[in-house]
């Protein structure tokens, strides 16, 4: 019989804390899990993704139903680390609770399915049905580990999937979408006291952005649980020198798309209105750098209700069901099923908290998600 201490479970979330996986070499997070599921005889599989970044898949079980649970390896920068009270890399326990980078976005989440899953096996507690444990690399920034899975056919025979974000007292069922996009005005270079002998590349630009804010932004759309499309522009360079009329000018914009207006129908409204502005003599050119739809479903599952009873079993509290305007790996993992696919994302910690200076997870709940997650796959798993 296997049960995993209090004390174990801080060491190994520590260890997990101590690899730096900034947007890369998630490779080593997914070693020292297969490692680690290897002592406790789980076979798991390396998936790469690049050279450095990787998937880790492991399984226990067999048959169906098949539960898909999956968290990321990758965490933001800790920013000037020098605003951390303590180093963002070695966890630290403070007031009930533990602190540093990864802590809540979401190492605590990732170690917990982890863990689950060994505690399962070892004690052959997991009578019916398959648990697919999916660790995924490039969540921040793009979401290519969710991808390869899905690419792969990791998902395609998956009943039920939770992620494991920070959220411990809300269930969200349905988030949106999120579009990167690069635009690209270019011009000629001129002296400023003689403009007219070159182009500026910035007036169409912010001409072209202007109209396509008021397109997007001013949309009626709205979708029962997600509202309205966000868009906002983010980042705008151009020129080098005060006195010189620049020849390029770069924007790049975010988008949240809900399902009335998803990101092909955006992309085509960007393309379409840059080519309406280049046959006035513009040269406005469209990159898309990041397309991930969004996630609607009816929230209406089993899985659901479960989590809503054990969350008020282990954690004493009223759990909400809602959607969210954030974006996780459901955005790939999800490709192809219906609104009637039970999917959730639920774990310890707080979406407030995520991406933070002094970032946290109250030890009790990262104890208590612990129960949870076994508990729920069991009761799937009946």
């Amino acid at each position: 019989m296997k049960h995993f201490t209090k004390e174990e479970k801080i060491t190994i979330l520590s260890d997990m804390i101590a690899i730096k996986t900034i947007n890369e070499n998630e490779i080593e997070v997914a070693n020292y899990l297969k490692d680690l599921f290897a002592k406790y005889g789980i076979d798991s599989k390396i998936v790469p993704v690049t050279e450095t970044r990787v998937n880790l898949v492991a399984e226990i079980g067999s048959g169906s139903p098949v539960i898909g649970v999956s968290g990321h390896m990758d965490v933001v920068s800790p920013g000037d680390e020098s605003e951390w009270t303590t180093d963002p890399f070695t966890l630290t326990e403070r007031d009930g609770k533990l602190y540093g980078r990864g802590t809540n976005d979401m190492k605590a989440g990732l170690v917990n399915l982890a863990l689950v899953m060994i505690e399962l096996k070892e004690n052959n507690e997991l009578k019916n049905g398959t648990v697919r444990f999916m660790a995924t690399t490039g969540e921040e920034v793009g979401g290519a580990g969710s991808k390869k899975l899905y690419e792969e056919g990791y998902m395609d025979d998956v009943d039920y999937l939770w992620v494991a974000e920070p959220s411990h007292d809300t269930i969200i069922y349905s988030h949106k979408g999120s579009l990167n996009l690069r635009v690209t005005s270019s011009g000629e270079a001129a002296h400023s006291s003689m403009p007219d002998q070159g182009y500026n590349a910035i007036n169409p630009l912010m001409e072209y952005l202007l109209e396509v804010d008021e397109k997007l932004n001013g949309d009626d759309r709205k979708n029962k649980v997600l509202d309205k499309l966000v868009m906002s522009t983010t980042i705008f360079n151009a020129g080098n020198q005060v006195n010189s009329v620049p020849e390029k000018a770069v924007a790049e914009i975010n988008v949240r798309t809900i399902p009335e207006f998803d990101n092909d129908e955006v992309i085509d409204l960007f393309n379409t209105t840059a080519s309406i502005y280049n046959k006035k003599g513009s040269e406005i050119d469209v990159e898309v750098t990041m397309s991930l739809p969004s996630v609607f479903t009816s929230g209406q599952s089993e899985m659901v209700d479960l989590t809503k009873e054990l969350g008020k079993k282990y954690l004493d509290l009223e759990i909400s069901v809602k959607g969210s305007p954030g974006v996780t790996d459901a955005s790939n993992l999800l490709r192809g099923k219906d609104e009637n696919f039970p999917f959730m994302m639920f774990g310890p910690g707080e979406t407030k908290m995520a991406h933070k200076t002094d970032e946290y997870v109250y030890k009790d709940y990262y104890f208590a998600f612990f129960d949870i997650y076994k508990e729920l796959i069991l009761g799937l798993s009946k």
